[in-house]
């Protein structure tokens, strides 16, 4: 494959700076599900190319007081949540009813960028004057690995934790990954991922560290962090939604909830809703990525249609071990 048909999350090491590939050269190394290599860094793993823009991040970025940032492990529900604070916050600004809402037009993942994906990827330093205050981002960083000025702001800046059951999150994962590899090129058998999941070795990864990270942050209830559950979501859409505004300092009036606004924002983000629009059936992002990549089912229990007894028996083993004592069940 010629170099400029290689999507950007298949890049690896070629294109580093001799001072980097040194660096990495002395991280734990695995095999990756897409790129080449998977590298661990703080305790979770990542491609070369977003290791290079996590640590660009953690050096150059500066938080603002009234930041938002949407964090999750991958295929969490990610896009989804994207797209119900982007309406939710700018529902003034973009009318929820407007048939020319960005929403309708612009894949979720381009109206929230993730800041160690998108936004310092390739080695930039983005320009954020035009940014709109609040400023909001998404990101996949575990807390320890977020920059200084998020960790250490003193709840000035609000976090929204969305997690979800490892079984599903590895099921959409293995999913989307092998959608995503270069036509021609082997889908990764479920067995073989599998392991590696249940090692830790995965984009993000472990997603059972991950989500302890932020819920024990939670717990010591800072007023910074809210902390979400997909399969609460799907189940009471319209009490989470609300949870969302009044912790994001967006409630919504009581003339909205006669207007029945928040069932308006949670039908144009409704998972049939926005995986029928043109943009995301045929569009792409900058990175690659087909639009319609981020869309297959969006369902709780999925998991049951590709795990047998042994697989289920074992990550629910994983998940008792590392959530014992914490009150965190997923």
């Amino acid at each position: 494959m010629p170099s400029e048909m290689i999507p950007k999350y298949m890049e690896q090491e070629e294109s580093l700076s001799e001072e980097f590939k040194e660096f990495i050269s002395s991280l734990p190394k695995e095999k990756g599900w897409l790129a080449a290599h998977l590298y661990q860094y703080q305790g979770f793993w990542y491609p070369v190319r977003h290791l290079h823009a996590v640590i660009s991040c953690q050096k150059h970025f500066q938080s603002q007081h009234n930041d938002i940032f949407l964090v999750s492990t991958p295929k969490s529900g990610t896009t989804w949540l994207k797209a119900i604070v982007f309406a939710l916050i700018n529902r003034r600004r973009y009318p929820v009813a407007a048939a020319d809402h960005p929403l309708i037009t612009r894949n979720p993942h381009d109206l929230v960028p993730f800041l160690e994906i998108k936004l310092y990827a390739d080695n930039q330093i983005p320009d954020f004057s035009s940014h709109s205050s609040p400023r909001l981002f998404s990101t996949h960083l575990p807390h320890a690995s977020l920059p200084e000025s998020v960790r250490k702001g003193a709840g000035a800046c609000k976090i929204v934790y969305l997690c979800r059951n490892p079984k599903d999150i590895f099921v959409s994962l293995w999913h989307f990954t092998n959608r995503l590899k270069p036509r021609g090129d082997a889908s990764n058998p479920i067995s073989e991922v599998f392991d590696m999941f249940c090692n830790g070795i995965s984009l993000f990864g472990p997603c059972w560290d991950h989500a302890l990270e932020y819920w024990n942050i939670f717990r010591e209830n800072s007023g910074g962090i809210l902390f979400v559950k997909f399969e609460e979501m799907k189940k009471n859409p319209g009490v989470q939604l609300r949870r969302l505004s009044e912790f994001l300092g967006f409630p919504f009036s009581p003339a909205e909830e006669e207007a029945g606004v928040a069932e308006e924002i949670l039908r144009l983000c409704s998972f049939d809703s926005l995986s029928g629009l043109e943009v995301n059936r045929s569009g792409k992002l900058s990175s690659g990525e087909e639009n319609k990549a981020f869309f297959r089912r969006g369902i709780v229990g999925d998991w049951k249609n590709y795990l047998d007894d042994k697989m289920v028996e074992r990550f629910d083993r994983i998940a008792e071990e590392k959530f014992r004592g914490s009150g965190l069940m997923l």
